[in-house]
């Protein structure tokens, strides 16, 4: 007989605070002795001396990899090779997404801890055990789950602060969704990428990254534009982070990921950020479900709209994409495997169109309306 499977995964450990990045050599050394460091040029000439002299002074010495801007299958494999190479113990990705995803990959196919330093609060994958793939072009090309989550996850708000005020709310546009995807996914009992079906503690880390994002997230938006790092910074922090991270991949993923992942097939949005694709999937997923308030979801897109997140086609570069083309997307959407899949009811790809259709209308109907205006 079997037995229903209830799944949650966790990093090792979670570090958050102001100024925490000057300590990566404390931390690092908690996990190897011979660390290689994942960054871009940019982060290396800006933080390098920084990460350097942290390291010296816990008698670590480091090799290094520069990213170059894509988690392609052959930069982990280059990474791999540096790993050997080197006699490394430790992973140590610093950057975005990419290059987060990119380091995880590397860890898990050759057996070395893992450490995460996030450098923008733009997106959940700093924490979980995934690694999305894209080729040279930036085309997605689906995803691995590696065994373990990383090691330890090193994210210092002051660096996060300093970063364009865009890449945070494109966290909290990613963030945002992973209550509305994970209650759809509980509502059909759909298998998580930990592995299982849904715990409790996933569901309220899931609900309480909802309610912080649309509780503090203007008002870190407006702290981050300036520089600065406040209570409400650290708490939408925590939410892009950590609360999201455990949220999806614990709680499940739905239409707003689906779409998400897919629009790259889309070239007019080459240029949004992963979570700013999310906020609009969002959306196109709410104007799917049967059941949410209209007040609540009036609220969620006036959020959208306060905090600068795409709402319409125009704001995702797709006003001149035509009907046919959005139902050819749609039907890559909706294909076998796809999240869109989790609903309690059946998704198909004319749903898909009406819905992206019905949520531009609904961003532009919003768009001028106050928060919490009812009609």
């Amino acid at each position: 007989m079997s037995t229903m499977l209830n799944a949650i995964s966790f990093p090792g450990r979670y570090c958050q605070g102001k100024g925490l990045l000057r300590q990566i050599g404390k931390w690092v050394a908690v996990c190897g002795k011979k660390p290689v460091v994942l960054w871009e040029p940019f982060l290396k000439d800006a933080l390098g001396a920084m990460v350097s002299g942290s390291f010296q002074e816990h008698g670590l010495t480091f090799h290094d990899v520069l990213f170059k801007g894509e988690t392609t299958r052959a930069a982990a494999q280059a990474l791999v090779a540096a790993i050997k190479d080197g006699g490394c113990d430790v992973v140590v990705g610093l950057g975005g997404g990419k290059a987060i995803d990119t380091a995880k990959a590397a860890a898990a196919l050759s057996g070395a801890r893992c450490v995460i330093v996030p450098t923008i609060a733009s997106n959940d994958a700093p924490t979980s055990a995934c690694t999305v793939w894209y080729n040279d072009a930036g085309d997605y090309e689906g995803f691995n789950m590696w065994r373990f989550n990383p090691d330890l996850i090193l994210v210092d708000t002051e660096v996060i602060a300093r970063a364009p005020v865009r890449f945070l709310v494109a966290g909290m546009g990613d963030a945002l969704a992973t209550w509305p995807e994970a209650s759809a996914a509980y509502s059909s009992r759909a298998v998580s990428t930990a592995g299982g079906t849904q715990t409790l503690t996933a569901m309220a880390m899931a609900r309480l990254c909802f309610d912080t994002i649309l509780r503090h997230g203007l008002e870190a938006r407006e702290a981050v534009a300036r520089g600065v790092v406040t209570p409400a910074v650290e708490k939408v922090v925590e939410a892009n982070i950590l609360l999201s991270g455990v949220g999806w991949e614990s709680g499940g993923l739905a239409t707003a990921h689906a779409i998400a992942n897919s629009l790259p097939a889309i070239h007019e949005t080459h240029g949004l950020l992963h979570g700013e694709k999310v906020a609009f999937g969002l959306m196109t997923q709410l104007c799917l479900e049967q059941d949410w308030p209209v007040e609540e979801i009036y609220r969620i897109v006036d959020f959208l709209n306060a905090v600068g997140l795409p709402t319409t086609f125009a704001a995702m570069k797709m006003q001149d994409v035509s009907k046919e083309r959005l139902l050819e997307f749609a039907r890559s959407v909706s294909g076998e495997g796809s999240f869109v899949h989790n609903h309690a009811f059946p998704v198909a790809p004319e749903n898909i169109v009406d819905a992206m259709v019905a949520a531009d209308s609904l961003g532009q109907r919003r768009m001028n309306k106050p928060a919490g205006s009812p009609a």
